[in-house]
């Protein structure tokens, strides 16, 4: 008998039957120290924390970007995404936050609404000017775009040049006139031609460190904030 029908093969499990008895279950789940995005059900972003205290259906959030919601607040329903970047899978759950001292949130009746392999992070529509840069082939160079959304962990694009799945580029961004320019390491997931001049990118960050993560969180909150108080200006 062959070593692959000695460790199953031909004996009538699929594979996750066998996953399911080894206890290699992949579904994701809620972990203290797992980092989370707290977002309103209309999905605007409220803040970003690392949940802490998994007991049941209640934990903790320690909050580490500015908030939107005063301390003072009542309970509040909210989503909270999860994302593990080991697994490349995120988990989706619901629940009801309160305030607790020291930017920290008390999290009740905590439930697990799905898991998959889409992307985890808040994204934020934008529209603003941007620039591409290649270091090699026949884009080569400083190129414009309009930078579309923004994530913590990628971004779209829209350019009249055109670019390839899996080119790796320089994104340079400002998201707020009194902030920093962003420039980010990319590399294109998905591209969609909108007609012969204009294309749409659909992009992933790479070489990204906790802090780099963190900076652009800090700046995507802000430019949320900002759009935010124009609306509220101009209405």
């Amino acid at each position: 008998m062959g070593l692959l029908n000695l460790f199953g093969k031909g004996t009538g499990r699929n594979k996750e039957e066998i996953k399911k008895e080894k206890g290699d279950d992949t579904t994701l789940q809620p972990y203290s120290g797992m980092k989370v995005e707290v977002t309103t059900l209309d999905e605007e972003l409220l803040f970003v924390a690392k949940l802490h205290g998994l007991r049941g259906n209640t934990a903790e959030l320690h909050q580490y970007s500015e908030a939107d919601i005063s301390q003072e607040s009542e309970p509040i329903h909210v989503r909270i995404r999860g994302y593990s970047d080991h697994e490349r899978k995120a988990v989706y759950m619901e629940g009801m936050i309160s305030p607790l001292p020291k930017h920290i949130w008390q999290v009740e009746e905590l439930t697990v609404t799905k898991t998959g392999n889409d992307r985890a992070f808040f994204r934020l529509s934008t529209n603003l000017d941007a620039t591409v840069t290649m270091f090699g082939g026949l884009e080569m160079g400083e190129r414009p775009c309009k930078l579309l959304n923004i994530s913590v962990g990628g971004a779209g694009i829209s350019s009249e040049y055109r670019y390839h799945k899996n080119d790796k580029f320089l994104l340079k961004v400002q998201l707020l006139e009194d902030r920093p320019e962003s420039a980010i390491f990319c590399q294109v997931l998905r591209v969609v031609e909108k007609d012969e001049s204009r294309f749409e990118y659909g992009c992933q960050f790479l070489e990204m460190t906790e802090e780099d993560q963190e900076k652009i969180t800090q700046n995507i909150f802000a430019a949320q904030l900002e759009e935010r108080r124009r609306r509220k200006r101009s209405s």
